[in-house]
């Protein structure tokens, strides 16, 4: 088989963490260079991680022909350049979550993608592990009645880390870019459709650069079902979601971070009683990047495409006018209504 050849834009612990080993352990890819913005950080964790090629710049990798795909893991600030450069070099993309800074810049990243003829699609990994669609099942076969809302969260506590990029107000940082964003695009996904408006109420830190240390909301969806939400990077750890229907309830007790090596089950309970669903033990990183991988090779459609993260980042916009502005805000299919 055909491997697609990813080069890696920037050393963040994300991509060295997990996005790497698991691009390593996909069936479609294998990582062949990194670059960073010297070059001997890019050596380090290219040795760290066996890649075979290092470079001092990001500008060398995107001129590298032996490049197929990028993997964009730096601050959110820096997406849309980096993208529209990669797609422009005619690489393939793969951007870090959120996808920008906000809803214009994504649509402007996804056209320049569309224009060069390149996949793009935002790293949303948890979306592509199996559990998701088995919780989707479940919803639909009817078991829990008719569905009345969703509660999730996704918090830690990192405040301690003055220096930490997500602190910085003017590179996207702050709680809502970092990891609301998981909550928000279940809600979209499970729900399958887009919310009709955001309140959400947050806490600004001074110390942390005034971006929100937390945040907690309401989205508001058709037949008066709800997310409520919250996200933080002030608060003890969290990440939990809960489906509420007529007859019972979907409890996910690792939502969004799913361990290989561990069983993260969902438990299903009724008036019948309660039963664990067991889920695989897969390396929802690994399938993202196939997912990409048979896009790229073979032409099959992205499960989330551009024009979902585009949707996702109008939401996140509506967010974070409502937290700064204290008010509850409505959304149109054009964006924001004023």
């Amino acid at each position: 088989m055909k491997k697609i050849r990813w080069g890696v834009i920037g050393s963040a612990g994300i991509a060295k963490r997990s996005v790497i080993p698991g691009i390593q352990q996909s069936e479609t890819g294998e990582v062949t260079a990194i670059a960073s913005r010297t070059l001997e950080k890019a050596q380090q964790t290219a040795k760290e991680l066996n890649i075979p090629t290092a470079y001092g710049s990001y500008e060398e990798l995107l001129e590298d022909p032996n490049i197929d795909s990028v993997y964009i893991p730096l601050p959110n600030h820096l997406h849309k350049e980096w993208t529209i450069r990669a797609a422009q070099a005619g690489k393939h993309v793969l951007c870090e979550k959120p996808l920008a800074i906000n809803a214009e810049e994504a649509r402007e990243m996804a056209e320049a993608c569309d224009v060069a003829g390149v996949v793009f699609a935002e790293a949303f990994m948890y979306r592509y592990h199996p559990r998701y669609k088995m919780i989707r099942e479940v919803i639909q076969s009817g078991e829990i009645g008719e569905l009345r809302g969703l509660y999730a969260n996704f918090t830690f506590n990192n405040a301690g880390d003055m220096g930490n990029v997500r602190y910085k107000k003017e590179w996207g940082g702050g709680s809502l870019y970092d990891v609301g964003v998981y909550p928000i695009s279940a809600a979209r996904m499970l729900l399958e459709q887009e919310p009709q408006a955001a309140t959400v109420h947050a806490l600004f830190s001074e110390a942390h650069g005034d971006v929100d240390m937390m945040a907690a909301g309401i989205l508001e969806f058709n037949h008066g079902v709800a997310l409520t939400f919250d996200c933080g990077m002030w608060a003890a750890g969290r990440n939990v979601l809960e489906v509420i229907g007529t007859e019972g309830r979907i409890e996910v007790p690792s939502a969004f971070v799913v361990h290989q090596d561990q069983q993260d089950n969902f438990i299903v309970t009724t008036k019948e009683g309660s039963r664990e669903v067991e889920v695989p033990k897969l390396n929802q990183y690994s399938l993202q990047a196939d997912a990409l991988g048979r896009s790229i090779l073979y032409g099959e459609a992205l499960p989330y495409p551009a024009s979902d993260a585009i949707l996702n980042m109008k939401v996140l916009d509506a967010c974070l006018t409502s937290a700064r502005e204290r008010r509850r805000v409505e959304l149109t299919m054009e964006g924001i209504r004023k």
